[in-house]
């Protein structure tokens, strides 16, 4: 039975997570400064070294450290060897760690990058900010590019597709439901608005291929997959939508593996209150239902939050290891929160948990696991162990090189944009313009001919509406002079005369050519 060591209880007994119930999901929660990112980065580190791949959102930039050894040089480093001694740790030494550095905007690792057909409509909806009404509307532009082969790869693609909608949307409402051209204006403006965010890099090709986050090195040890989520973090909602889509892509693209001697990856889901904010319903069943079912692909999520009440319950009902770090009563909501974290842990008789929730030191927590037979282990008080790694962030010059090395060197870097629904959609607008011109040409070298047939009768005919223009001018200046507004109009007086003059001679099939190829040089 593999194990990953969590700490030491205040009883002396050893504090493991079970590998083989490390995909059963789990929480580490705890206010500020409490000592959460050492945690995580303890049992990242630990995953790595058991051969299981890892992925964490390094929203602070502190947690790129991982991929390099701790030194005595380094802030803290006497506190965590000194640790290690108290607790016993014979092996204890710096240990770096594989990683690769991914980057939304590909500055700070390699680009992320996914097409709009991916996400899909419900996710870009939640981004958007859209309402119900929107949000069909948005189906329905998904809808209409699925129908007519447009793919959907980044924002220029879907902008095209709704102004396509829009110029067809009294057809479109027959077959589609109601579309509104009002609606349609809102859904375009939010993604102006998304797009002067920088989010615009998110889509696109090459697209991330989630298989790339399972990996392990050449010596066996799980690849550690750092997000660079210090800019990202400026749009939180982008950000949680972003980590709940690589999610989502985990659950449709792994086969179902069932319960595993160890996870195939390991994802650290950090502020993941922000996934939760005005989420709505469909959204909040899409969250439940992947964090329900991922663990059958081998997957454990672990869930970062300050306050374990930020995590909803039916989806914190599915997080069987626990890790709480010391949180504060000052108010109301704080207090409850206190309350409801005690009321999760297995009742240990010798501990009053509510009371050591808000007494717990830096570096300490309340522990709670899945032991091998699928029950909770008893809540103990526990010092948390030292991690091995750097504590703090790396240096250009460091992540340059790692990146140097990287196995994904050169996939990502470049974008590709390749034909498609705003390409297909302009070059059907050009096509129908060039025919428009052809027919216009054709129409005037038609009434050219005739006119070279019939010479005297056509200048006859453009005498007559010479002279109908020039009356109804003459009568427009009247008017005006003794303040009458009733205007006759000179072009419906052009036309009359014209159709006088020919009805006779050449009847009714050339006079709508003729007329509409004279109105034209005479508005000109």
């Amino acid at each position: 039975m593999e194990e990953i060591l969590i700490g030491q209880a205040d009883n002396g007994e050893r504090q493991y997570l079970t590998l083989s119930r490390a995909n059963r999901h789990g929480l580490i929660a705890g206010a500020t400064g409490t000592g959460k990112t050492v945690t995580l980065q303890t049992l990242a580190e630990q995953f790595s070294a058991a051969g299981v791949p890892v992925f964490l959102a390094d929203v602070k930039g502190d947690l790129s450290g991982i991929t390099m050894p701790g030194s005595a040089e380094f802030k803290h480093a006497d506190s965590l060897v000194q640790r290690a001694k108290d607790m016993g740790i014979a092996d204890y030494g710096w240990r770096d760690n594989p990683g690769v550095f991914w980057d939304l905007y590909g500055e700070a690792g390699h680009a992320v990058r996914t097409t709009i057909s991916e996400m899909g409509p419900l996710l870009l909806a939640r981004l958007l900010g859209l309402n119900e009404t929107q949000e069909g509307v948005l189906n329905i532009a998904f809808r209409y590019a699925d129908d007519n082969a447009l793919l959907l790869l980044d924002l220029a693609d879907l902008q095209a597709v709704l102004v396509a909608v829009a110029e067809n949307a009294a057809t479109l409402t027959t077959k589609y439901g109601n579309v509104s051209k009002a609606t349609i204006g809102t859904i375009q403006r939010q993604l102006l608005s998304f797009e002067s965010q920088g989010a615009d890099r998110f889509y696109g090709e090459p697209a991330f291929e989630i298989n790339d986050l399972i990996r392990c090195d050449e010596n066996g040890k799980g690849i550690v997959s750092v997000l660079s989520a210090e800019k990202l973090m400026q749009s939180p909602k982008l950000y949680a939508t972003f980590l709940l889509w690589m999610l989502s892509e985990l659950f449709e693209a792994l086969p179902e593996v069932g319960d595993v001697e160890k996870p195939k990856l390991v994802f650290f889901f950090d502020e993941a209150h922000l996934l939760f904010v005005d989420a709505p319903d469909a959204l909040m069943e899409k969250i439940e239902q992947v964090v329900r079912l991922i663990r059958s692909k081998g997957v454990g999520v672990y869930f970062v939050t300050q306050n374990p009440i930020d995590v909803p319950e039916r989806v914190a009902a599915q997080l069987g290891n626990r890790i709480q770090h010391a949180l504060r009563a000052f108010t109301p909501r704080d207090q409850k929160a206190v309350k409801a974290a005690a009321e999760t842990f297995r009742v240990n008789p010798g501990l009053d948990v509510e009371t050591v929730i808000t007494e717990l030191k830096v570096g300490e927590a309340l522990v709670s696991t899945l032991g091998e037979d699928g029950a909770p282990s008893v809540v103990q008080r526990t010092m948390i162990a030292p991690p091995r790694s750097r504590l703090g962030p790396v240096t250009p010059k460091e992540r340059a090189i790692i990146q140097s090395i990287s196995p994904f060197e050169g996939k990502y870097d470049t974008a590709v944009n390749r034909e498609s629904a705003a390409e297909v959609l302009a070059a059907k607008a050009s096509d129908a313009a060039a025919a428009a011109k052809v027919v216009d040409e054709q129409g005037a070298e038609a009434q050219r001919a005739q006119a070279r047939q019939s010479p005297s009768l056509w200048a006859k005919a453009g005498k007559a509406a010479a002279g109908a223009v020039a009356s109804s001018a003459g009568a427009i200046v009247a008017a005006e002079l003794t303040g009458r507004s009733s205007r006759a109009s000179p072009m419906a007086n052009a036309v009359g005369a014209i159709a006088a003059t020919l009805g006779t001679a050449l009847g009714g099939q050339v006079v709508g050519r003729f007329a509409r190829g004279l109105l034209g040089s005479l508005l000109r």
